[in-house]
């Protein structure tokens, strides 16, 4: 498969506090990975706009899309990419948790939600990212006392086994101006992994 940028996002919550929505066209993203608690028809609609091709996973949240798949594994390049939303990994974002749903489903990249707070890290030789909540949603148990969620999203590029992460991520400075700053990460796959 050809790159194309894949939209992570997850943890909406909130449509009418969407921030990203300008960056957003459509025609630029290939495939949007959401890793659940869309919890509006309005916010499908504007992500089927987006792009077409549309993964979902089924959050804690929603309740009225009962058929939605916990997990799902896509494949771009050579990686093997699974999703989910994260509230069934025991305890919520622990990253021994997370390495066994990774090794559970067989994927280099694994990416989850449910915490409403960005983290990629690579442990094991594989790499987990959490794109936070779009919408900077509160969530109770992830922060510590005083500190807000930031909005954030994230787009993927994987050319063969090389994954580049862009993060999005809505920050306020001292003045109360906000703006958008974007980081750069990147993964790629060992050669030697899945060799026997």
């Amino acid at each position: 498969m050809a790159s194309r940028l894949v939209l992570v996002i997850g943890d909406l919550f909130i449509p009418d506090r969407a921030p990203f929505k300008k960056l957003l066209t459509p025609g630029k993203i290939g495939q949007i990975l959401c890793l659940g608690n869309l919890t509006d028809k309005e916010t499908y609609d504007f992500l089927r706009q987006i792009a077409p091709d549309l993964q979902i996973v089924k959050g804690n949240f929603d309740v009225d899309a009962p058929n939605l798949a916990l997990s799902k594994v896509v494949t771009h390049g050579s990686l093997r990419i699974g999703f989910t939303h994260g509230h069934t990994v025991i305890p919520p974002g622990d990253a021994d948790s997370l390495l066994i749903t990774a090794r559970h489903m067989d994927v280099d990249v694994l990416l989850w939600g449910g915490t409403h707070k960005f983290e990629a890290y690579e442990l094991e030789g594989k790499f987990f990212v959490n794109p936070g909540s779009a919408t900077g949603a509160f969530s109770t148990g992830w922060f510590p006392n005083g500190e807000e969620p930031i909005p954030s999203f994230c787009l993927m590029d994987v050319q063969g086994d090389v994954l580049v992460l862009y993060v999005y991520q809505l920050k306020t400075d001292a003045n109360g101006v906000e703006n958008v700053g974007v980081e750069k990460v990147s993964f790629r796959r060992n050669s030697s992994q899945g060799v026997f």
